[in-house]
């Protein structure tokens, strides 16, 4: 199976693609769903209802749904061929967006651990102006000294990035690299690490994704 992920289902709610003024691109985690992660627009609820929100759903591997089976440290051969499909997924998602008459400006790619880490690598990978990136305890893929030699400028796309110091998944050294990345690509960073917090996601973050919403 050489594009594991394309045949699965997207979710859709909020205003209908076709009269939203913005979207919002949520990328689920390792065995989650795309219905879980959309709970994320319920309990940021913007003031406002003119947002399309999407969420893909990843293939099962194993035994549960996930983007890729190793993590995101591993070696990038050693996740093929899904991460190559997962990312494929997004831009696919991202083009019919656009095609949908919402310009990449205006879209907001929202992630949650292996969903941070998927939107991060794509954002860095496909290096343009969007509505903003708001990765929650995830950060750019592959095994530490991977060659960061992304090309475009993201033209002052907000990015927020937020992880415990103690993520037992993400190394908070890797969450620095992937500030770094995003400022050299030319994002507006807003980055903030939480002592003690584990894998999870805070009031706080959702409050920052509320803002990150209601200025699409």
């Amino acid at each position: 199976m050489s594009d594991p992920h394309a045949s699965q289902p997207v979710l859709a709610a909020g205003t209908p693609l076709s009269d939203a003024a913005g979207a919002v691109l949520f990328i689920h985690g390792r065995g989650a769903s795309a219905r879980s992660i959309l709970t994320l627009a319920q309990e940021a609820a913007p003031a406002r209802d003119d947002l399309a929100y999407l969420a893909p759903q990843a293939a099962v591997i194993g035994y549960g749904p996930s983007w890729y089976p190793y993590s995101f440290l591993a070696p990038m051969a050693q996740n093929e061929p899904y991460l190559t499909s997962a990312l494929a997924r997004i831009d696919v998602l991202v083009r019919a967006i656009e095609d949908g008459g919402i310009p990449r400006g205006t879209v907001l790619l929202v992630g949650f651990s292996q969903g941070a880490c998927l939107s991060s690598e794509y954002v860095a990978r496909n290096a343009e102006r969007y509505g903003g990136l708001c990765a929650l305890s995830g950060g750019v893929i592959g095994p530490p000294g991977t060659l960061r030699d992304y090309t475009g400028s993201l033209d002052g796309t907000p990015v927020f990035l937020g992880c415990s110091d103690i993520d037992p998944h993400i190394p908070l050294a890797r969450v620095e690299e992937t500030g770094e990345v995003m400022r050299s690509l030319g994002a507006t960073l807003d980055q903030r690490i939480y002592a003690g917090m584990g894998h999870t996601v805070n009031e706080e973050e959702v409050g920052v994704l509320r803002q990150m919403m209601e200025a699409l």
